[in-house]
């Protein structure tokens, strides 16, 4: 045997042994590992075995932490130089009166708040009411629309002097009811008798709830 063979069997003994014994202690380390939660174990079987797809929870999670990151790091740039978001305020109920513009409804006269109460006021007697309900009335209406025919709530879509919803409901006192206010009116008084027994009823329950 040549002194060349005997360097390359030494060598291969060593490579074989040394690296044979390498294993083995880097399985025993790992069997007297502690154990992270989630890992059974076939699991550290497999990990002792050089498996680089056996899981690694703790891995996982920095995995994890460092998408986060990247997101908010991502975010961060993004809204560099941005302002601030103005909060969203959302409307429980619309405020009473607040409509579009009259030209946004049906055509007819121009809406005559005056004229509107004097009718509302000569429709008292004969709704059944007496006069010292007026004071409840007319701050009732101011307050729903204004005293406007032709008034919507941009919210609820309540319509009208009396603010009807479905506006649709005053029909049942005139087929003109999108555009004449005696109409609006009488459906109105006809609504708090039925509901409130007086305007003042209607009033008072509008300034307990915000609504009549």
């Amino acid at each position: 045997m040549t002194p060349k063979r005997v360097a390359i069997i030494g060598a291969t003994v060593v490579i074989v042994f040394g690296g044979g014994g390498f294993v083995a202690y880097r399985a025993v380390e790992n069997a007297n590992a502690p154990r992270p939660e989630g890992l059974d174990l076939e699991d550290w079987g497999r990990i002792a075995n050089g498996d680089l797809y056996a899981p690694d929870p703790e891995a996982d999670q920095l995995k994890a932490a460092g998408v986060a990151a990247a997101k908010r790091k991502q975010l961060a740039a993004e809204r560099k130089g941005v302002a601030a978001l103005d909060p969203i305020i959302i409307e429980k109920k619309g405020p009473g009166g607040d409509g579009f513009p009259p030209a946004n409804f049906p055509a007819g006269s121009d809406p005559s708040p005056g004229s509107n109460k004097a009718t509302a006021k000569a429709m008292l007697a004969s709704a059944g009411f007496g006069a010292d309900q007026w004071g409840c009335l007319e701050a009732l209406w101011q307050k729903e629309s204004g005293w406007n025919e032709r008034a919507m709530n941009r919210y609820s879509g309540a319509y009208g002097i009396p603010q009807s919803l479905p506006g649709s409901k005053m029909a049942s006192a005139g087929a003109d009811w999108q555009t004449n206010a005696a109409t609006q009116i009488k459906w109105g008084l006809g609504y708090i008798k039925g509901r409130y027994g007086t305007p003042c009823g209607a009033w008072g329950h509008s300034q307990a709830k915000g609504w009549y």
